[in-house]
């Protein structure tokens, strides 16, 4: 009677042999993933010692083959092909890849690059999620997303039989506190904005357009993201109509090595619709469009220009309110809208 095969990832007796001084080969027969049994052997300065490196070789023996990822993939390479594969399936959109690879850069590789495959243990992942939530909780939670992805790619590819990253804690989600705008910081964003706007004699650079404060008052007649504004072009409106409207179609996003470009679909689905507008806002847009000559868009300066002038304004004139308002403070403000003339 055949004697029954091992079964799989498993290993039959270990022997041991002395091939020198100080010098142990201890061997056995182990029964690979791919069915295959095949010869593993392991050398030490004594016997014991040999058979402790082989059963730890044993241990985290993988099958071979000719795949790219295995056990012994440092993470490290593991992220870079992972970043290879869904940037080659375009299923994704660029921008959410780019956020994928910041998180790479700066979270993921410099805690846990120079891991192997096999040692990326619930543990060590769930501290490493733990300690970046302390300071940066949405760093974390963009992290287990890339982590869950990467470990996949690994669990397809056999180099993991599951998940570690399923089993690790939930993180918590702060809750976030709307804030709305009074109208006394209102005003004081405004003024702001105007002074900020003001020329300076003999202050160097290009004169400051008035940009700025139609795009805080559009953000505060329409509730849109900051983003969604500075992707308006005029055939995005109808100011002829008997109600004034403005339709949301769109939103202005940076990639590295492209810079900033309108992208034809909004943030999230919620983010699309057309907006009536109030008779300040239908104010303003007429005098912006009598100068407008023949630019399809509604704005004058780059599109990069306006969050970054929100935050310094603030700064330089003492109002700490450009970040709310920045961050869709706004959308939660409608008590504080500029009355209608």
């Amino acid at each position: 009677m055949a004697r029954p095969p091992l079964p799989i990832g498993t290993w039959g007796n270990i022997r041991t042999e002395k091939l020198g001084p100080n010098r142990y080969c201890a061997r056995a027969r182990f029964r690979d993933y791919d069915g295959s049994t095949r010869d593993v052997e392991a050398t030490d300065t004594t016997g014991p010692a040999a058979i402790r490196a082989l059963k730890v070789k044993l241990r985290d023996r993988a099958a071979p083959n000719d795949d790219e990822i295995t056990r012994e993939t440092h993470i490290s390479r593991l992220a870079s092909l992972w970043l290879d594969e869904i940037t080659a399936e375009e299923r994704l959109a660029p921008q959410t890849i780019s956020q994928y690879e910041v998180s790479v850069r700066v979270s993921v590789v410099p805690a846990l690059g120079n891991l192997r495959i096999r040692e990326a243990t619930v543990s060590r992942i769930d501290k490493f999620l733990r300690k970046v939530a302390e300071d940066r909780p949405t760093a974390a939670r963009l992290a287990k997303v890339v982590l869950t992805q990467m470990l996949a790619l690994a669990v397809r590819r056999g180099a993991l039989p599951t998940n570690p990253v399923r089993d690790s804690g939930r993180l918590r989600s702060p809750r976030r506190k709307v804030v709305a705008l009074e109208m006394e910081q209102l005003e004081g964003v405004r003024a702001a904005i105007q002074r900020w706007q003001q020329a300076t004699p003999g202050k160097p650079g290009p004169r400051h357009t008035g940009d700025l404060g139609d795009i805080v008052d559009l953000m505060l007649a329409t509730g849109a993201r900051i983003g969604e504004i500075l992707a308006l072009r005029w055939k995005d409106l109808d100011l002829a109509a008997e109600r004034p409207t403005l339709t949301i179609c769109g939103t202005i996003i940076y990639l590295k090595g492209k810079g900033f470009f309108r992208q034809d679909w909004t943030k999230s689905d919620a983010g699309f619709g057309t907006v009536v507008l109030p008779r300040f806002a239908v104010g303003m847009l007429m005098t912006r469009k009598l100068n407008a000559a023949d630019n399809p868009a509604m704005r004058s300066s780059p599109p990069g220009a306006a969050p970054g002038c929100l935050h310094r304004t603030s700064a330089a004139n003492g109002v700490k309110l450009a970040p709310t308002l920045a961050s869709n403070g706004s959308r939660h403000t409608p008590s504080a809208r500029p009355s209608p003339p």
